[in-house]
């Protein structure tokens, strides 16, 4: 018997062959597929890119293409199943618009205080000013011309006739010369800390506040502005307590130059006279108290110190001055003058309305 062969039959090699090149050329159809695919995501990407907006450079913060890329195989849809129902938002694209800011408020000018948030009221009672100079007016006349130097003649002759030694003595406040030498207008001016404006007439007080660009206060608005935001009849409280604003004082300046309340209102000292060695004219805002509250600000001396012309052409001021025996606050009201009336306790506070921001 013949001997086996220790060897196997071998196998034909072409068959072998024939498989490597089949799984060869399957391998290089697949890597085929998805070059194609990975250059369809990187053709999308660089449209989107394209429609939010080219940028000759790279924005702050915006972070390299290929650093932030997901796996094309982790999220990529198949492209026959449609587009994606909601696309993130995009690297780089414009914030959206803003929401728009609230619109700036009305203001008043700085001396004024805004009430209720719609009209404005000076801060302190006025000084007058010459409208064409700005030369002081003096407190302690009347602010016309022809007014002021009539009153200075006759007070020259009256005082020495009129109340006691010491009465008598006490000389009269200086009127400056341009005063009496030609016309001018008043202007008032809302400060603090200065002895405001007495003798003013309602017409003059018209004619001042409109000069500074400003109006006299109607009556609803004076009120309104003098109970503060807490609406009471006191600009420190609902009631009466002695004290707290400057009026109802222990004694009248015309009872202490002339020995009698009625008379001479028209002279220049009365608003200087001082009791146990106080003025009865107190400087504007000099009445902490006496202070009616709005917007974080409040305005001086409403009640008291002097009274106010408003604006009604019967002729009304409200308010009181230092010397006036009334309890009744901000609805203190004398309608017994008409507007060409003035004496030593009438002053003047001007209105406005609100101005564009």
């Amino acid at each position: 018997m013949p001997a086996r062969s220790a060897e196997r039959p071998e196998r034909p090699r072409a068959g072998r062959r024939d498989a490597r090149a089949a799984a060869a050329a399957a391998l290089a159809r697949g890597a085929l597929v998805a070059a194609l695919a990975c250059a369809a995501l990187v053709s999308t990407a660089l449209a989107c890119a394209a429609l939010a907006g080219c940028r000759s450079e790279r924005e702050p913060g915006a972070t390299d293409a290929g650093a932030g890329a997901v796996d094309a195989g982790a999220g990529a849809t198949d492209a026959g199943a449609g587009a994606m129902e909601a696309a993130p938002p995009l690297v780089g694209a414009p914030p959206g618009p803003r929401a728009p800011a609230p619109p700036a408020e009305p203001r008043c000018p700085p001396e004024m205080v805004r009430v209720e948030r719609r009209f404005c009221v000076d801060r302190y009672e006025a000084v007058l000013l010459d409208r064409e100079t700005g030369l002081e007016i003096s407190a302690f006349y009347p602010p016309s011309r022809q007014a002021a130097a009539s009153v200075e003649r006759a007070w020259s002759k009256m005082r020495l006739q009129l109340g006691d030694a010491e009465a008598r003595r006490m000389e009269l406040p200086l009127l400056p010369g341009w005063q009496k030498q030609r016309e001018f207008e008043p202007r008032a001016v809302s400060r603090r800390g200065v002895l405001p404006q007495g003798y003013t007439s309602g017409a003059q007080a018209e004619l001042a506040c409109r000069n500074a660009g400003k109006r006299l206060c109607a009556l609803e608005e004076w009120r309104t502005a003098c109970r503060g935001e807490r609406d009471e009849q006191f600009p420190y409280g609902p009631t009466y307590a002695d004290g707290q604003c400057n009026v109802f004082r222990e004694s009248h300046p015309a009872a202490v130059l002339h020995r009698d309340v009625t008379l001479g209102h028209s002279d220049p000292r009365l608003n200087l006279v001082r009791v146990g060695g106080a003025p009865l004219l107190r400087r504007t805002g000099e009445t902490a108290a006496c202070a009616s509250a709005w917007e974080g600000d409040a305005i001086a001396d409403m009640v008291g110190n002097l009274d106010e012309w408003i604006d009604d052409p019967e002729g009304t001021f409200v308010g009181g001055f230092y010397a006036r025996a009334t309890r009744e606050g901000c609805m203190s009201r004398v309608v017994s003058h008409d507007v060409t009336h003035f004496d030593y306790s009438t002053g003047v506070r001007c209105c406005a309305d609100l101005r564009a921001p």
